[in-house]
């Protein structure tokens, strides 16, 4: 997985997947909202996949709260968006998601709108995005949280494993910086176990 670091990065994505820019959201609405979703990282946390779409949304005839950003990250499912006084930022911790999915409304799918499902152990959020993306993003979302699923199995995995083989202190300390660069585990905490390996 490639982390997703500037906003111009992220807008990029979505062009190059087909993922749409959400409802009547055009490039500098998306980069606003991409730039508001960085600054609302913890520094350990690293962007996978990104979308836009109307937030909470219920029916055409009803309100939604509208275009928002979101992102999933190594630690989070992150979703923001300015507000005439403010902003409004709500996040997940992935192993909250407990299911992804998508629905399609409309004619023979071409005259309507899709939705993204994501469900946690709270609640559901529905994210109302174009017919035409809605796969396209169920793919994308639903391959990078399996990925970041994998990836912390792997994880609590390798360190049973790194505990239990004998290792040169290099392999130890290029076995965690995969981590960190992987965005598995934080800077402080690679600092000190190299420090611990190399007897500092």
């Amino acid at each position: 997985m490639i982390a997703l670091k500037t906003p111009e990065e992220m807008y990029q994505y979505c062009i190059d997947n087909e993922l749409g820019t959400g409802m009547g959201c055009g490039k500098g609405g998306a980069i606003k909202r991409f730039n508001l979703l960085i600054q609302n990282l913890k520094d350990d946390e690293n962007v996978y996949c990104v979308f836009i779409g109307l937030h909470n949304y219920k029916k055409q005839t009803k309100s939604n709260e509208g275009n928002y950003a979101y992102a999933l990250t190594n630690k989070r499912c992150i979703m923001v968006q300015h507000k005439l006084f403010g902003v409004s930022v709500q996040a997940v911790d992935v192993e909250s998601i407990t299911n992804i999915s998508f629905v399609k409304t409309g004619i023979y799918g071409i005259n309507g709108i899709g939705m993204i499902c994501i469900d946690t152990y709270k609640e559901t959020f529905n994210v109302a995005v174009g017919i035409l993306e809605v796969e396209n993003i169920y793919r994308l979302l639903h391959e990078t949280w399996d990925n970041i699923r994998v990836s912390k199995s792997n994880v609590n995995n390798n360190r049973i494993t790194i505990s239990n083989d004998v290792k040169s202190p290099v392999e130890e300390i290029k076995e965690y910086k995969e981590l960190l660069d992987m965005g598995i585990i934080s800077k402080e905490e690679f600092e000190k176990k190299k420090k611990e390996l190399l007897n500092l």
